[in-house]
């Protein structure tokens, strides 16, 4: 009994320190989840994420040797959700806002957007001037949206709320919102897709102050030595002209 006790007693410190170095391992492997939603800058292209945005974003985290990383695409609600809750998450497009500030580990901004208010062109009886007059429509946004938020924190009370920004889109044609908040760029990739005349489209409104950068950002409870990894990536790609090269690419 006393040889048994002593060769278990020499064994199971070295067990426990496998277990260990086992679940050290496993933690340093754990795959990164980056998120994002369907936009003309990302999209699922056969079963790949793609779009200039996607490229800069794989671009960065392979540079900052960061290779164990999945893509995917949900509604823009529950990717800013994980990002919001959950631990090694980066989101991208998201918007920079001072409601957002302390939220996120900022990494760097891809681009610049600005939203215009959209009506369809025989609605003449949507008449806006200023963004007072648009609180009197209907308007369609995207839950959690920095565009929901925007329109929100200036008394818009008549929002209707989708999951989708094609949804949105569809709402306006189909008559069910009156105004919807939009990118240049997003119009031509959305009547595209749904076969609509995009001459029928009328800009009312430009929203100057809704108007911002897009970000990569990582949930606040990702190590810092990742999103300082990341970050340093994002610059050098972004001082050699790699950024702006990728995005100016066509689909």
């Amino acid at each position: 009994m006393k040889n048994v006790f002593r060769t278990w007693s020499g064994a199971a410190p070295r067990a426990l320190l496998m277990v260990c170095v086992l679940g050290l391992s496993m933690a340093r492997a754990q795959t990164l989840q980056v998120v994002t939603e369907s936009t003309p800058y990302s999209y699922l292209k056969g079963d790949r994420v793609a779009g200039t945005a996607t490229e800069v974003v794989r671009k960065t985290l392979q540079t900052a040797g960061l290779s164990n990383f999945q893509i995917r695409i949900y509604p823009w609600a529950r990717a800013y959700d994980m990002a919001l809750n959950e631990p090694d998450v980066l989101i991208y497009l998201i918007a920079r806002t001072p409601t957002r500030e302390s939220k996120f580990k900022w990494v760097g901004e891809i681009m610049k957007i600005q939203y215009h208010l959209y009506r369809l062109r025989e609605r003449t009886d949507v008449a806006v001037k200023t963004l007072v007059d648009a609180q009197k429509y209907t308007i369609g946004v995207m839950r959690d949206d920095v565009r929901q938020q925007y329109l929100q924190s200036k008394g818009f009370k008549r929002l209707v709320v989708s999951a989708q920004a094609i949804d949105n889109f569809k709402k306006l044609i189909g008559h069910q919102v009156d105004l919807i908040p939009l990118v240049e760029d997003d119009t031509t990739i959305f009547c595209a897709q749904v076969h609509f005349d995009c001459s029928a489209l009328t800009r009312v409104l430009t929203l100057e102050e809704a108007s911002t950068g897009l970000y990569m950002a990582f949930s606040s409870s990702t190590a810092d030595e990742t999103v300082q990894k990341t970050r340093a990536a994002f610059d050098k790609l972004k001082a050699d002209g790699t950024v702006r090269k990728i995005m100016q690419e066509k689909p």
